[in-house]
């Protein structure tokens, strides 16, 4: 299914936006002027009624006021929407002007009134549906004799004003709905043009060209932090590829040298015939070859297992001298032979797989009894802190140049090429010993000088 493109819902975001705006503000707008038109016309209707109210007081009777017609009607004279009604207590007829918008029938009744005010005025309808507003009150005249008033206005040229302002409003918002979707679709087009730059600068990152990187200079600050984002993302993946094929070319490399001792060996050995004891020494340097060629297979494999988010670690307590004198006695041996000493001094509890943490002591200890001189001692600690527990293997020897230490622990590194081949090592045991403390969540760390090389290693408390 085509998904809607983000230009367009932004446009129509703001197409309603606009809507709602000049809707209420149109609305707000609409009733104030209502409000204010019906105030005024209620104020003007207040004051006619007072002023005929004081003249009609000063006449003597009923007959005054047909007398004083034109005195009376100069008050709504001029004005076509405003009429006048005045009548005897029989109900007769005494002045009216514009009696076409006059419906008594739906007039509430004629009440006396002290004084008139703007919540006095009245509305009702004519004949034709016309809506009026007026007021009625009874004036006492001066001989004591009560009449009838009506003042009123007929509001039609009102309501026509009012539905022209309404009409003008609904244009106006349909020409604003209208003109804020094209240029809110035009400005947001334009607005989203560095994003489509960065897309087509990553389009442009392949497997050949992952040193590529996106341009930042010209993009927004909302989109600065992305292009930095990707750009990290792109060196990882940069840093990754190249360990990648540096791990394929060494592990080709460390592969080809047995495979190529063992195809060596059996050539000169089939090259004339053969006593039994060369044939024997033929198979037994082959085994050796194919168990290097195991073991490198063995931790090729658990680093892979290693990588996998999946991976899970047995982790238990138990104490950091006891696992150490193990590994120690395992090694004796060896060290034996060697002419060098273990030394064992741990305290602490550890929290960790034991047998991953076998695993890690015994690769650097290995490490250290094959460089450690004869007559040189190795020694295992462990230190415990309120932040958890170092182990630590130290052995003499000479110093590993500072160069090489931050990438010890590097797949298939090694600080002396020249002695790879003939040492029997992998080189994964630091790689290996790395992993490990990954998984555990702490590190492996290296220090050496003239005097030791030192590596620990950190469990953190959890």
């Amino acid at each position: 299914m085509q998904q809607t493109s983000l230009t367009a819902k932004l446009a129509a975001s703001f197409a309603l936006i606009t809507l709602l705006v000049f809707g209420a503000g149109g609305s707000v707008l609409y009733h104030a002027l209502a409000t204010q038109i019906r105030a005024q016309d209620d104020f003007d209707l207040v004051l006619t009624a007072r002023h005929l109210r004081r003249l009609a007081s000063e006449l003597e009777s009923p007959q005054g006021v047909v007398l004083h017609e034109s005195r009376l009607d100069s008050l709504v004279l001029g004005n076509e929407a405003f009429f006048l009604r005045m009548t005897d207590a029989n109900g007769r007829v005494l002045l009216e002007r514009n009696p076409s918008h006059f419906a008594i029938g739906e007039l509430q009744e004629v009440k006396p009134l002290n004084r008139i005010f703007e919540h006095d005025v009245q509305q009702w309808h004519t004949a034709n549906g016309q809506t009026v507003r007026g007021i009625a009150t009874d004036i006492a005249l001066a001989d004591g004799s009560v009449v009838d008033a009506v003042v009123g206005r007929e509001m039609g040229d009102r309501e026509a004003l009012l539905a022209r302002y309404r009409t003008t409003l609904y244009l106006t918002t349909l020409c604003a709905l209208l003109a804020a979707t094209a240029l809110g679709y035009l400005a947001v087009h334009a607005g989203l043009r560095p994003l489509r730059d960065i897309a087509g600068s990553a389009a442009r990152v392949t497997v050949g060209k992952l040193d590529t990187r996106l341009a930042s200079d010209n993009a927004p600050r909302e989109l600065a932090v992305l292009v930095d984002a990707l750009n990290s993302m792109l060196a990882r993946l940069e840093l990754g590829f190249q360990r990648l094929s540096q791990f394929t070319g060494d592990l080709a490399h460390d592969l080809r040298t047995p495979l190529g001792n063992m195809r060596g060996a059996s050539e000169v050995a089939l090259a004339r015939p053969r006593s039994i004891e060369e044939y024997q020494a033929l198979l037994v340097s082959n085994i050796e070859e194919c168990e290097r060629l195991s073991r490198m297979v063995e931790n090729v494999l658990f680093l892979a297992r290693a990588d996998n988010p999946q991976y899970v670690t047995s982790a238990v307590d138990f104490p950091a001298r006891d696992e150490l004198l193990r590994v120690a006695d395992y090694f004796e041996g060896i060290a034996d032979d060697a002419g060098i000493a273990l030394l064992v001094t741990a305290t602490g509890q550890l929290h960790a797989d034991v047998d991953l943490f076998r695993r890690a002591v015994s690769n650097l200890l290995a490490n250290a009894l094959r460089y450690t001189p004869r007559g040189g001692t190795v020694t295992l600690a462990a230190h415990e802190t309120p932040e958890g527990v170092t182990v630590t293997v130290s052995n003499p020897g000479a110093a590993i140049p500072a160069q090489h230490l931050e990438r010890l622990f590097d797949r298939f590194y090694r600080v002396d090429e020249s002695r790879s081949n003939s040492s029997g090592s992998t080189g994964l045991g630091l790689a290996i010993v790395r992993t490990i403390m990954e998984l555990h969540g702490g590190h492996a760390t290296v220090q050496s000088d003239a005097a030791a090389t030192q590596f620990h290693l950190y469990f953190p408390r959890l």
